[in-house]
C-alpha cells in the first residue's frame, strides 16, 4: 500500500471529514477524495462511508495496522537521519513523572535541554520518531528484569535504576501503622487508577497473578502532586516509588514486603545517539547505576 494514501485514510477517518483531513495534510479536498477511491480500488473494498464519514468494517480493521505501519516508515526515516545527521548540542528528554531519580537530573547538561513528560505508551514512538532524543520509562518488575515495552521500532533500552515501592495510604487509613504489606492483601482495596503517573493496576494484577484491584477513581493525567492529595484524601490507594511517596503530607509510605518486585527505569533510544545524548547514555549506563 502506498504510505501517503495510507496516511490520508487514517486522517479522514481521525478527523470524520474529508474537507478537515484536506485543510490539515495540505491537499485540495478533490485530492482526499483520489487518496481513499484510489485506496478502496488497491484493497477491493469500501474503507469509509460518506454521509457520516465513518471507517467500515473493513476500514476499521485497515486502522488497527494503519497506526504501527505508519509509526514504522517514520521510525524508519527518523532512524536514517540519525546516523547522516550532525549531532545536534541541545537535548530533548521524554520522560515519565516517576521515572526522573537523582542519577538521571545528574547526568543532564547544565544547559539545552527540552524536558517533556509523556504518559508510558508515548515515550517509545516519539523516541522513534526522533521526536526525543531519549526516553525514561519506568514500571513494576522483579529485581534485574527488564520493562515490557510497547514493540514500536528498533529501540535499545539500558536499565538505569531501580528502588523498592511503596503503598501510599492516607494518614489515618488503619493499615498505616503497619511495618510492610502484602500486594495480595490489597487486590480488594479502593485504589487510584492513575496509569501515567502511578504505578498501573495492570502492572499490580501481573504481580499478584490476578486479584481485583478495582478503581476508586480514576485520574487521567501525568502530575505527581494531583495524585497524592488524592491518596492523601482518601480517594484510593496508590503504588510508588520510594523517593515520590516519602514525606507527602497526610499521607502513609508502606514498604511493599511481598512480592519482591521493585520501580524499575530504562533509558530508551533509537539507533546510535550523538552529542548531549551520546554523553548522557555514556554517563547513565558507564555508571551502572542498576541496583
Amino acid at each position: 500500500m502506498d504510505p501517503h494514501l495510507l496516511r490520508t485514510f487514517v486522517t479522514v477517518a481521525r478527523l470524520a471529514s474529508f474537507s478537515e483531513a484536506a485543510r490539515e495534510l495540505g491537499y485540495t479536498q478533490s485530492a482526499v477524495s483520489q487518496h481513499i477511491a484510489a485506496l478502496e480500488q488497491d484493497l477491493g473494498a469500501p474503507l469509509l462511508t460518506r454521509r457520516p464519514v465513518v471507517p467500515t468494517a473493513a476500514g476499521e480493521r485497515l486502522l488497527e495496522h494503519a497506526g504501527p505501519l505508519l509509526l514504522r516508515l517514520d521510525a524508519a526515516r527518523a532512524d536514517v537521519v540519525r546516523m547522516t545527521a550532525a549531532p545536534q548540542h541541545g537535548l530533548t528528554l521524554a520522560t515519565t513523572p516517576t521515572a526522573l531519580g537523582a542519577g538521571v537530573l545528574a547526568a543532564l547538561p547544565p544547559a539545552g535541554v527540552t524536558l517533556r513528560v509523556l504518559t508510558r505508551e508515548e515515550i517509545p514512538a516519539v523516541v522513534a520518531t526522533g521526536t526525543a532524543d531519549l526516553g525514561l520509562v519506568d514500571g513494576l518488575a522483579a529485581p534485574s528484569d527488564p520493562l515490557r515495552l510497547p514493540d514500536v521500532a528498533p529501540l535499545t533500552t539500558h536499565g538505569v535504576a531501580e528502588e523498592p515501592v511503596r503503598v501510599l495510604l492516607p494518614e489515618g487509613h488503619p493499615l498505616a501503622a503497619r511495618t510492610g504489606l502484602r500486594l495480595a492483601d490489597l487486590a480488594d482495596a479502593r485504589w487510584l487508577d492513575a496509569p501515567d503517573v502511578a504505578l498501573p493496576l495492570d502492572h499490580l494484577r501481573a504481580a499478584t497473578g490476578g486479584g481485583a484491584f478495582r478503581s476508586a477513581l480514576r485520574y487521567e493525567g501525568t502530575d505527581l502532586h494531583t495524585l497524592t492529595a488524592l491518596a492523601a484524601a482518601g480517594h484510593g490507594l496508590t503504588l510508588l516509588p520510594r523517593r515520590a511517596a516519602t514525606a507527602v503530607p497526610g499521607t502513609a509510605a508502606v514498604p511493599l514486603t511481598a512480592p519482591r518486585v521493585v520501580h524499575r527505569t530504562e533509558l530508551v533510544h533509537g539507533g546510535r545517539p550523538g552529542g548531549a545524548a551520546a554523553e548522557v547514555v555514556r554517563k547513565l549506563v558507564g555508571a551502572g547505576r542498576v541496583g
